[in-house]
């Protein structure tokens, strides 16, 4: 069973500065991403496998910047 958002333990980037940011937490061995905005709607949750290759993407800029 996954915890609710309230339990989970959020984490954002010391670089954010303005508060709209993506925070990120661990439940289990799921790994979950929020807006910070929007801090009571639904995470997207990730396993794994699907999380290094979204960091990985990041990482390597494959998703690009707008």
């Amino acid at each position: 069973m996954i915890k609710t958002t309230r339990e989970a333990s959020w984490r954002r980037s010391k670089r954010c500065a303005s508060g709209a940011c993506v925070e990120v937490a661990r439940v289990g061995n799921l790994f979950l991403i929020r807006d910070s905005k929007q801090p009571d709607g639904t995470p997207l949750a990730f396993d794994r496998q699907a999380w290094e290759a979204f960091v990985a993407g990041v990482k390597s800029d494959e998703f690009g910047r707008t």
